[in-house]
């Protein structure tokens, strides 16, 4: 692959050779403000033609087999198998089997999750925001991949940090049955009936609760909220721009 770019990120874990990740940041595309620069969202107000020459900029830098599988994402917990055939489909999550087929979630803010088993034969992508982590997208996903729980490796993509998402006890509430990912991921904040949400936590609480090895766990310590340079983010900006994570088999 060619030498690393200032817009991509890679995950650092110990992926199979057959496995290809990457993680996009705001750096380095054609969209102008508020979505500068590197926005890969049809959805947030952008022009097309500046997302499809940010759409084909990351094909040429990460030199990807295909088109890879958009969503459009809903904060739910519908699992997409990955195609190569352009078209966008309704879910939070893809997986693929085969080479040369690109799972993609897209974020600024929420946790994306990507997922591969130690052999190299099946990859997977989630959007882990707070309404799908406590729908159960996590174990959703790992319940409806092929392989069990302990087989996978997992990488956790920048996201919001809990010292920079405060909620309502409304969310926390959401992850009542949830006590390993509510014990984890939730410290009570200064304002009455507020509290800190942790994504990285919640998603490391329920992953380890499915069955992945704690130790098969990385990622999960870069800040959307505190990095403007780099990263998109929704909680900050309002108006902006989606980074991507990638992942697929050669």
């Amino acid at each position: 692959m060619a030498a690393e770019p200032e817009s991509i990120l890679w995950p650092r874990w110990p992926a199979p050779a057959r496995v290809r990740a990457a993680c996009t940041t705001r750096i380095g595309g054609h969209s102008q403000a508020p979505w500068a620069s590197f926005n890969l969202s049809e959805r947030v107000g952008d022009t097309p033609a500046a997302v499809a020459a940010n759409r084909a900029l990351l094909a040429r830098q990460l030199a990807l087999p295909g088109a890879p599988q958009w969503l459009h994402q809903v904060h739910g917990t519908d699992l997409v198998a990955a195609a190569d055939d352009g078209l966008e489909r309704r879910g939070d999550a893809g997986w693929a089997r085969r080479p040369g087929l690109v799972c993609a979630v897209q974020s600024a803010d929420c946790l994306p999750v990507l997922l591969c088993d130690r052999d190299g034969t099946c990859v997977a992508a989630l959007h882990g925001g707070w309404r799908g982590l406590a729908a159960g997208i996590i174990p959703r996903t790992l319940a409806a991949l092929p392989l069990p729980p302990e087989r996978w490796l997992a990488w956790l993509g920048p996201a919001i940090c809990a010292a920079c998402y405060e909620v309502g006890a409304e969310v926390r509430a959401a992850f009542a049955a949830d006590a390993d990912a509510t014990r984890r991921g939730f410290r009570p904040a200064a304002r009455s009936s507020h509290w800190h949400a942790d994504l990285a936590a919640i998603a490391r609480a329920q992953l380890a609760a499915c069955g992945v090895p704690e130790t098969a766990i990385f990622g999960g310590d870069l800040c959307t909220r505190e990095d403007p340079v780099r990263f998109y983010s929704f909680r900050r900006d309002g108006t902006t721009g989606r980074m991507a994570a990638l992942i697929w088999l050669v």
